[in-house]
């Protein structure tokens, strides 16, 4: 009999455009995750309305964000890939465990007070229960591994305590949730200004978008940040041109990279050059993608299969979890009549 897979669960926030970093960063993990575990990706499109409540653009940021994830190389019939608010399921275990969640811990979470920082007029109660909203997403599908960067471990932390008190309340149910990613750091894409790393919402000119036409790609390479160039050889790099070699070991042969490295210890390095062969290699390494995600977008009789499917693998997993909640909480007053009874 074959060992049953780990679980896998992420979910991925409908706005802005995927950049280089989520491709890195996540994406290229997914893929690599759906040949070896069951995966749940999913569209977090009620997580959205808790910064996004307008709802006119929401569809198609959607349809976006499942059309660049396939196109990255997530196959739907490998992984679950569907929208949070088709499995109605999330709801209801979302209920029950507000339930176990305390308004002390939750008003002390990073994200909640950066969020009520970045909007005032809007601190609604779905930013505040946002944690239980996400261990509702993971656990309902009993899932153990979760990829997520350093930013949401303290959300993890949450997940792994409203875990610890249902079962210990209601009965075993839950596996404890934990941080995934190949036992390795994830990478993070530097911006081209040299500061932070690339976002979907700030420094636009700084990320390189999966969407972004190749002139736009070649302008936003060629304004990276440079200098005059090293003036002792094989002298430390600062960090911007440090970021550049970076992103060129990401995209570009290794013999361009030691050619480039040679040149910089050697004093000979020309960043005008390096910048041109670098804007090609992203070019090369993204236009592929960006004509597959345009392709995808053109065909919403597929987007909506996608989503179908999806839904139904998930629905099917929540229906599961779902009873096994049900009966350790004591919510089953009947039990069904047998027929002909």
């Amino acid at each position: 009999m074959s060992k049953k897979k780990e679980i896998v669960m992420s979910g991925i926030r409908p706005t802005g455009f995927l950049h280089l970093g989520n491709y890195f960063g996540a994406v290229k993990n997914y893929v690599r995750m759906q040949e070896e575990y069951e995966c749940f990706f999913m569209v977090a499109d009620l997580h959205s309305l808790t910064t996004h409540p307008d709802t006119k653009e929401l569809k198609q940021n959607v349809h976006r964000v499942l059309a660049e994830n396939i196109a990255c190389g997530l196959d739907p019939d490998k992984a679950a890939l569907y929208c949070q608010s088709h499995i109605y399921e999330t709801s209801e275990l979302y209920l029950y465990l507000n339930m176990l969640a305390y308004k002390g811990e939750l008003e002390k979470t990073t994200t909640f007070k950066e969020k009520v920082r970045l909007q005032p007029d809007n601190s609604n109660a779905g930013l505040l229960t946002y944690p239980v909203l996400q261990t509702a997403d993971i656990i309902l599908h009993r899932a153990s591994l979760v990829p997520v960067g350093k930013d949401q471990e303290q959300h993890l932390e949450m997940a792994r305590n409203f875990v610890k008190r249902f079962n210990h309340r209601y009965g075993e149910v839950f596996p404890e949730p934990h941080a995934f990613n190949y036992g390795s750091e994830l990478v993070k894409v530097p911006s081209l200004d040299g500061s932070g790393k690339m976002s979907k919402s700030e420094n636009q000119y700084a990320t390189l978008y999966l969407a972004d036409d190749d002139d736009a790609i070649r302008k936003k390479v060629m304004r990276a940040k440079t200098d005059s160039g090293p003036t002792a050889p094989n002298s430390a790099k600062p960090e911007y041109i440090e970021n550049i070699f970076l992103l060129m070991k990401l995209v570009s042969e290794e013999a361009t990279v030691k050619k480039f490295s040679e040149d910089y210890n050697n004093c000979t390095i020309r960043y005008g050059d390096m910048k041109k062969q670098l804007g090609e290699d992203m070019v090369k390494f993204i236009s592929p993608i960006r004509n597959k995600v345009n392709s995808i977008l053109g065909n919403e009789t597929y987007l909506r299969q996608v989503m179908e499917q999806g839904a139904e693998k998930a629905r099917k997993s929540a229906k599961a979890t779902m009873e096994l909640v049900r009966e350790a909480m004591g919510l089953k007053y009947f039990t069904a009549t047998p027929t002909g009874a």
